[in-house]
C-alpha cells in the first residue's frame, strides 16, 4: 500500500446537510429556524440580543484593559545611531534628526553594530545595546524619567481631571 492509495472508509465522510432546499429533503421549509420572526431571517448581527443591551456593553471589561500608566518608549537601534554619524547622541539630537517624536522616552536597542565610540544619552538601554556601546569604546548616560521615580501621569480624557 502506498500513500496515494490511502482513502477514508466508505461511509465515514458524510456530505454536509444542505438545509432550506425545499420540502423534499431534511431541513426543508423553515430549515431549523422555527417560524417567522427576526431570527428566522438572515440579516441579524452576531451578538444581537433583540434590543436588550448586549453582553459586550453590559460588561465592558471583556473588551480588554488599557493601562493609563503604561510607559512607552521611542525605540532606536544601534544601526540607526551608526548611520547618524554623531559623536554625542541625545534625545534632542534624535528629535532634530527626525528619528524620534518629541514626546515620550527614548530607549536604545541592540540591533546592528557601532563602528566608532559614541556617547549616548537616553532614558533606557537594553543589555545588548550597553554591551555594544561599551565594546566600541563609547559611553552611556541614563537619563531619569521626567516624572521622577513615581509612576507616569495618567493618559486619557477620563483621567485628565483627577
Amino acid at each position: 500500500m502506498k500513500l496515494h492509495e490511502l482513502a477514508p472508509f466508505a461511509r465515514s465522510n458524510r456530505p454536509k446537510r444542505r438545509v432550506g432546499r425545499g420540502t423534499g429533503g431534511k431541513g426543508g421549509k423553515t430549515a431549523g429556524r422555527g417560524t417567522k420572526g427576526q431570527k428566522a431571517r438572515n440579516n441579524i448581527k452576531p451578538g444581537f440580543e433583540g434590543g436588550q443591551l448586549p453582553l459586550t456593553q453590559r460588561i465592558p471589561k471583556l473588551r480588554g484593559f488599557a493601562n493609563p500608566f503604561r510607559v512607552e518608549y521611542n525605540v532606536v537601534n544601534l544601526d540607526v545611531l551608526d548611520e547618524l554619524g554623531l559623536d554625542e547622541v541625545t534625545p534632542e539630537s534624535l528629535e532634530a534628526g527626525g528619528i524620534v517624536h518629541h514626546k515620550g522616552l527614548v530607549k536604545i536597542l541592540g540591533r546592528g553594530e557601532l563602528h566608532r565610540a559614541v556617547r549616548v544619552s537616553a532614558h533606557g538601554f537594553s543589555r545588548s545595546a550597553v554591551a555594544a556601546i561599551e565594546a566600541a569604546g563609547g559611553s552611556r548616560d541614563r537619563r531619569p524619567a521626567p516624572y521622577g521615580d513615581r509612576r507616569p501621569p495618567a493618559k486619557g480624557n477620563a483621567l485628565a481631571n483627577r
